[in-house]
């Protein structure tokens, strides 16, 4: 049993039109947080619906999960943008979400970046302004990786007075400068279960992960991401939860 009670979030509403992603309906009772795409990586206007209906059902608090325009690289492509540019992007995705949810009588509690987006506001400051400047337009917290430097990250948020709130990542490899090891390296997904759960407990009882490269990271983190286009993620998720008393929390 895992003593210390972390939520739980995945990314979620991934399908789109005839193809899907996913186990969403096994996946959504597991979790305290759904991340769900917004359009412009993955998901279209019933994907959404349907998604918030299920985080709805179960109750599970909503995240808009905004990403570069780019649904043929399901977001995992870094584009160039221009500052102002990226901002109505996102403004315009959670937008989107945000009138669903209402159309539900529920809300976006939080805005997560997808993919790339995710990735290159972590390393450009500018990036990280141009999301900080749209998720202020809606009072709600940017979630991002728990970094062992964060103070600049905090800096720029509060001249938008934009909560942060961090997560750490159950089924992903961690590298010694705090970031996640590429998709292309061997080892940066986990797909074993006692390897993830293993992952967690250290975590959630010394603060720390193992890198890849045998390092230990001192991470601080409020939730936990398992991916849902992970093969294993039911699994993990029914092991997590059981673990952590996920539906007795709720």
């Amino acid at each position: 049993m895992i003593e210390q009670r972390i939520m739980l979030n995945c990314d979620m509403g991934e399908s789109y039109g005839q193809w899907t992603m996913g186990n969403d309906e096994q996946i959504m009772p597991l979790i305290d947080m759904a991340n769900i795409a917004c359009g412009f990586h993955a998901s279209d206007p019933k994907t959404m619906a349907q998604t918030v209906q299920l985080a709805v059902q179960h109750n599970v608090k909503i995240g808009a999960h905004p990403s570069y325009p780019d649904i043929v690289g399901f977001g995992r492509r870094s584009l160039a943008m221009q500052a102002d540019e990226l901002t109505y992007s996102i403004i315009y995705q959670v937008g989107a979400l945000k009138a669903m949810c209402e159309s539900f009588n529920t809300e976006v509690r939080y805005i997560k970046p997808h993919g790339a987006l995710y990735n290159d506001m972590l390393k450009d400051y500018e990036i990280f302004e141009a999301v900080i400047d749209a998720v202020a337009c809606f009072n709600v917290p940017l979630m991002m990786l728990a970094v062992p430097n964060s103070q600049p990250f905090f800096d720029i948020a509060d001249r938008y007075e934009v909560p942060l709130l961090f997560e750490a990542f159950a089924d992903r490899a961690y590298l010694s400068d705090g970031s996640l090891a590429p998709r292309h390296q061997q080892g940066a997904v986990l797909h074993d279960c006692q390897a993830v759960i293993d992952q967690v407990t250290q975590l959630t009882e010394f603060g720390k992960i193992r890198t890849l490269d045998g390092e230990m990271l001192i991470i601080e983190a409020d939730t936990l991401c398992v991916h849902g286009d992970n093969p294993n993620a039911v699994n993990i998720l029914t092991q997590l939860s059981n673990a952590m008393g996920v539906e007795d929390d709720r």
